[in-house]
């Protein structure tokens, strides 16, 4: 801290002071983190495989060199044995190694640097190729089935063509074959290629084309990989078989071609027909179509045969005595049936004579008057007992009436007292007065009285 006159306290900051191990750690972070995976071409040199399995080389060019460690998980996967003056290619992640300050490079895959090279382009482009549509089912043409003239774009010194021709005079000598001679690999080889075949579409003499080359090393192929040879396929008119390397090697050729074959020889099988397999196909053709011939003949043999006896049959002669002996049978027919039907009818008259018997009036009108008759004997009787059986009851009722009748009790000297004015049955003295006229009913008549007294019953 320092004090100036005017008491103003000034504070210095204090420098940072790093340990070496910090520093490299700090340095490696920044590294790591400034890179992304690159890819690096150079000569192994310094190579060393210590027990850990791991790999440790040196990668230099003319200039410069730079330490690499590569992994034992990483390094089992090579597929080559690496060793010093190797030219590689290698994919890797810029490091430091702290504990010495080795700037180095931690490599994740390598290969060698010329096929490695070649092989990505070729994936890169196939890639490319397919995502425009170059390689899609829909743009390829079909081939000929048998093609009058054959156009086989390769080399004319190579063998491929030697064994293309012996493949097409052995399978199909009526082809006529044209050659269109190109390079197949060098410098400059693709350009003429892809003119050559520009020239076939255009001057479109020929059915199918063949695209050939013996078998090679990737570089020596990769004329067929570029891509101004396949744009020159793909706008090709005419249908084209890529027939390139022997049957492990692909080229982008093959996949835009229409088809593609294993080897040249291949090629040529593909685009004509089996001249002895055609052959026999003819003699089996000629062979069915004779037999054909032979049984549309027999049928018609047949049908002439049938025809004949149907007019035969259709005769007027032969009409005309079918029909008469049919209007004989007719007749008979006829005459039973009217036998038949006066037979039936005379069955039904005697039914309906027997069952109008049975139903006729008389017989009903005897049973009826039978029947009733007994009815009126029965109604007789029952009446008889009806009135005995009433009259029974009737004077057992006449009897009990009479016991109970009050002019029974009249009879015995009784007699019924009422009020002369209103009828009233006098049954006390209380309802009776002096001066009061009454009636007194006896059993065989009526006196008409007046009360002098009324004199009450003493009570004991």
């Amino acid at each position: 801290m320092v004090t100036t006159q005017g008491s103003l306290e000034l504070e210095v900051p204090q420098p940072r002071i790093l340990t070496v191990s910090q520093l490299n750690r700090e340095a490696r972070l920044l590294i790591e983190g400034g890179f992304p995976l690159i890819w690096v071409e150079g000569e192994i040199s310094n190579l060393s495989r210590p027990p850990s399995g791991h790999v440790y080389f040196s990668l230099k060019d003319a200039a410069a060199q730079v330490r690499c460690a590569m992994f034992r998980a990483r390094a089992g996967l090579l597929r080559f044995q690496a060793s010093d003056g190797l030219q590689v290619l290698v994919r890797a992640r810029v490091s430091l190694y702290e504990a010495r300050g080795d700037f180095q490079l931690i490599v994740e895959h390598m290969e060698e640097a010329g096929h490695g090279a070649l092989q990505r382009a070729f994936e890169e482009l196939k890639q490319k190729l397919a995502k425009e549509g170059l390689f899609d089912a829909t743009h390829k043409l079909p081939l000929p089935a048998v093609p009058r003239t054959i156009g086989v774009i390769t080399s004319p010194s190579g063998a491929a063509l030697r064994d293309i021709l012996s493949v097409i005079r052995r399978r199909y000598a009526l082809a006529r074959v044209v050659i269109y001679p190109v390079p197949v690999q060098g410098e400059g080889a693709a350009q003429k290629i892809a003119n050559m075949i520009r020239t076939a579409a255009a001057r479109a003499e020929c059915d199918v084309l063949i695209l050939a080359r013996g078998g090679g090393s990737l570089e020596d192929l990769w004329a067929f990989n570029e891509e101004v040879v396949a744009r020159a396929i793909y706008a090709c008119t005419i249908p084209l078989v890529s027939g390139v390397g022997h049957e492990i090697d692909f080229t982008i050729a093959d996949f835009v071609a229409d088809l593609r074959a294993p080897t040249p020889t291949g090629a040529a099988e593909l685009v004509t027909p089996d001249s002895d397999a055609w052959r026999r196909t003819l003699d089996d053709s000629g062979r069915r179509l004779l037999r054909a011939a032979h049984e549309q003949l027999d049928a018609l043999r047949e049908r002439l045969a049938w025809c004949q006896e149907r007019l035969q049959q259709l005769h007027p002669a032969r009409m005309l005595r079918e029909r008469a002996q049919r209007l004989d049978e007719l007749e008979l027919r006829l005459n039973q049936s009217l036998r038949n039907g006066l037979q039936a009818r005379g069955a039904l008259l005697a039914s309906l004579r027997a069952r109008l018997h049975q139903h006729s009036p008389v017989q009903a009108l005897a049973a009826l008057r039978s029947r009733s008759e007994a009815l009126v004997q029965r109604l007789h009787f029952a009446t008889l007992r009806h009135l005995t059986e009433v009259r029974s009851r009737l004077d057992i009722a006449v009897h009990t009436l009479n016991s109970v009748s009050p002019l029974a009790t009249l009879e015995r000297g009784y007699a019924i007292v009422s009020d002369a004015m209103s009828g009233t049955v006098i049954t006390s003295v209380h309802q009776a007065r002096a001066g009061q006229k009454i009636h007194a009913q006896l059993a065989d008549g009526r006196i008409s009285a007046e009360v002098n007294a009324v004199t009450k019953a003493s009570t004991q």
